[in-house]
């Protein structure tokens, strides 16, 4: 369904993207290779899992295109860490000409470390393949249930290039002697029986009504913050009006009972106010009564 490139023997069970990612970190640390581009602004928690491997974190932008590859050289990285189904925290999905840019930069000796983040939800664009299937001897392929099923369940993959499956496997048995067996059995027998797929195809509607209603209340509520990132995933992102403090924001909001996320931990470089909204786990008229209190947050701190 992803248009990945997967033998089973290059195919490693981890215990979620975290896991599979801090392997990868490993393996790519002891080859020297301690500097890893990254999505700019991107995830906080990736940036803290980075720097805890000792790896360093150079941000390359992002715009409406997704990554700007063209910067890429410039980071002086020799690895990319991308999210181009859908971007954290802006929900933008990495266009064709990008992906192709992307996929020609790999092959001239680069490594993308692709996170298929929110890859099985989208409501309104067409299903792109996996960057990995353009350049599968140069792309680590990472992806999990923790969007699909549930965070608590540590279950995910990495399909890796022919020259990381032996490295990355002995970092693996060392980690942990292997990924529970239970789970796993589990998790096949969902796929084999169907049970998987009917799953998704009942909560991408449940999602995409919880997405409208939000939407439609902040345009009502917060009409002056622009939002991005509406086309897919389980998150929206919206720009705040000029002048307003972001952390101020969240803080306002948190009294009010809504929590949301900043963007600012997520920056490497200075960028404009800006907050993420997750509603996958939230009812439509909750999100509505958060909108509403959103909005009343946001005038406090003008």
């Amino acid at each position: 369904m992803r248009a990945v490139a997967a033998r089973p023997e290059r195919v490693a069970v981890v215990s979620g993207v975290g896991q599979g990612l801090a392997l990868l970190l490993q393996v790519l640390a002891a080859e020297g290779r301690r500097k890893l581009a990254v999505e700019d602004p991107g995830s906080p928690g990736t940036l803290e899992l980075l720097r805890a491997h000792g790896v360093r974190p150079v941000g390359v932008p992002v715009d409406q295109e997704g990554l700007v590859v063209r910067k890429l050289a410039a980071s002086g990285a020799q690895a990319v860490l991308v999210t181009p189904a859908h971007q954290y925290p802006t929900g933008v999905v990495l266009s064709a000409r990008r992906r192709t840019e992307l996929a020609a930069w790999a092959r001239a000796g680069g490594l993308v470390v692709e996170d298929d983040y929110d890859a099985e939800f989208r409501y309104d664009r067409e299903p792109l393949g996996a960057v990995q299937g353009l350049a599968p001897e140069r792309t680590v392929y990472l992806g999990s249930l923790s969007k699909t099923l549930a965070p608590g369940l540590r279950l995910g993959w990495a399909v890796l290039p022919g020259e990381l499956v032996e490295p990355f496997a002995h970092a693996k048995r060392y980690a942990d002697l292997g990924t529970g067996a239970i789970d796993q059995l589990a998790f096949a027998a969902l796929l084999e029986s169907g049970g998987y797929d009917r799953h998704l195809r009942a909560v991408r509607p449940r999602y995409r009504a919880r997405r409208d209603a939000l939407v439609a209340a902040l345009r009502e509520h917060l009409p002056e913050a622009e939002l991005r990132g509406v086309a897919a995933g389980l998150h929206l992102y919206a720009d705040l009006p000029d002048g307003v403090d972001e952390q101020a924001v969240a803080e306002a909001a948190l009294r009010r009972g809504v929590r949301v996320a900043t963007v600012a931990p997520g920056r490497l470089s200075p960028g404009r106010a800006a907050i993420a909204l997750g509603y996958a786990g939230v009812a439509e008229q909750r999100l509505r009564e958060a909108a509403a209190l959103l909005g009343e947050a946001v005038r406090e701190v003008r």
